[in-house]
């Protein structure tokens, strides 16, 4: 992609007020639409929210989405609808153990009020805090149960596939485990065994950066540096790492490139909060994961502009000769760009331009001409009939799941929740950075 060198936060003061007004316009819509017995919203279809009974990991960002804008606008209708459907729909995600997400699901919700009601933005209540503290600490406690052994040592935790199953997606909802650990919880085992969740954090992202980040090191043929497998397989009789494997990419030896944004943001993340808690242990590890997810996504996987399309390794890409030096073009015949990837990206390499000091300016501006690029148009659904407020993300491309407009060969022109979360998130970060405001982070400082 090509880098603004010269570009700060305080220029996108405009746009990131924009992406505000209208996130806030946009929750409201679906807040009063939305039928609540279909599940979760999840993605788009001609511009209205539909569902996709997979697993309902979306719902905390529908109601964390409004948080986020009351955080920004100040609104405070968008605070209590926020604080409204946690109470009432997200206490069965806190105990849900089918899944990995509870980092996506219960911080967007529960994390981001109790964060509120500590910076003083909201109104002081001690039991409303208990009640959301319980909900977090139960939530990683229930999070960090899903566990597998690796020969060797250590271990991670397991995706909805079942015991054998490592995903890339899980160093973001890992984050909880460390809120939950700063909270003073552990998890209780077999005889009153008290499991660290900070151990089980740690020994989990190493696990990433070990089985799903390439290096370039190796001898495998498709060792590029940089480079993330959506799943790591394990035979859970031995504990021995088997395999890689994709549930959402093209291969297990390409990038499906919001995979790889998960790693970018996770393990710039972790390294934000193993230096608050003045840990050590495993930071080089992470550091190297880091860098080299966020070149690989900056060198390899990005058009011009810094938006990359579903995979790297997508076939249709061979129909477009050039792609990574000409702006993406959510509007060709042959393959999807995916928004949602660079949503989720532009934090990480934010947050790991200022993990870095000096050393990350690149990564950051990479980041901020991310972020610039997506907050206008083709990308932000200024069409008020539109319910989405991020166009031109992508679920799931295998199974077919994204709606294909007629007279179009590809998916285009549609939101997905997770994308339009990030992209608030994304905005909130920058509004902070930009106006000197406290560093928006999921962990206490």
């Amino acid at each position: 992609m090509r880098i603004d060198p010269t570009i700060g936060a305080v220029e996108l003061t405009g746009p990131v007020a924009g992406v505000f007004d209208l996130a806030a316009r946009k929750a409201r819509m679906l807040d009063g639409s939305w039928d609540r017995s279909r599940g979760a919203p999840v993605f788009t279809v001609e511009g209205k929210y539909t569902t996709r009974g997979w697993t309902e990991w979306t719902q905390g960002f529908a109601y964390g989405l409004p948080i986020l804008a009351f955080d920004a606008t100040g609104e405070t209708d968008l605070l209590e609808m926020g604080r409204r459907n946690t109470l009432k729909y997200m206490a069965q995600h806190v105990s849900h153990v089918g899944v990995h997400d509870h980092g996506f699901n219960n911080l967007s919700t529960y994390g981001n009020l109790r964060r509120l009601m500590r910076e003083g933005r909201m109104a002081h209540d001690p039991w409303e805090m208990a009640f959301y503290e319980m909900a977090i600490k139960a939530s990683a406690a229930v999070q960090a149960a899903r566990w597998t052994r690796i020969a060797g040592g250590g271990g991670y935790i397991y995706s909805f596939n079942g015991p054998h199953s490592l995903f890339v997606d899980t160093m973001r909802t890992l984050r909880i485990l460390g809120l939950a650990h700063q909270l003073g919880h552990v998890l209780m085992g077999e005889n009153d065994a008290r499991i660290s969740l900070f151990d089980r954090l740690i020994e989990h992202a190493l696990a990433t950066a070990r089985f799903v980040v390439f290096y370039g090191e190796s001898s495998h043929h498709y060792d590029v540096r940089g480079r993330t497998a959506h799943e790591a397989i394990f035979n859970v009789n031995d504990g021995s790492f088997r395999c890689r494997s994709t549930q959402q990419g093209y291969s297990p030896f390409s990038t499906w490139t919001r995979g790889l944004a998960w790693a970018v943001l996770g393990f710039a993340e972790e390294l934000e909060f193993l230096r608050q808690i003045g840990e050590s242990r495993g930071v080089a590890e992470i550091e190297k994961a880091a860098r080299a997810t966020a070149g690989h996504y900056i060198d390899d996987c990005s058009a011009l502009d810094g938006v990359p399309y579903w995979d790297d390794g997508a076939p249709g890409l061979a129909a477009m000769p050039g792609w990574k030096t000409r702006l993406a073009n959510p509007f060709n015949d042959h393959e999807p760009v995916d928004s949602s990837a660079a949503a989720i990206a532009a934090q990480g390499l934010l947050r790991l331009g200022r993990y870095l000091g000096q050393a990350g300016d690149r990564y950051g501006r990479a980041g901020l001409t991310i972020a610039r690029t997506l907050f206008a148009e083709p990308y932000l659904a200024t069409d008020e009939d539109h319910e989405g407020l991020l166009l031109h993300s992508i679920y799931h491309r295998p199974n077919g799941w994204d709606h294909v407009p007629k007279d179009r060969k590809i998916p285009c022109g549609e939101s997905s929740m997770w994308g339009d979360y990030h992209a608030v998130e994304l905005a909130l970060l920058i509004h902070r950075l930009s106006g000197g405001a406290r560093y928006y982070t999921f962990f206490d400082m």
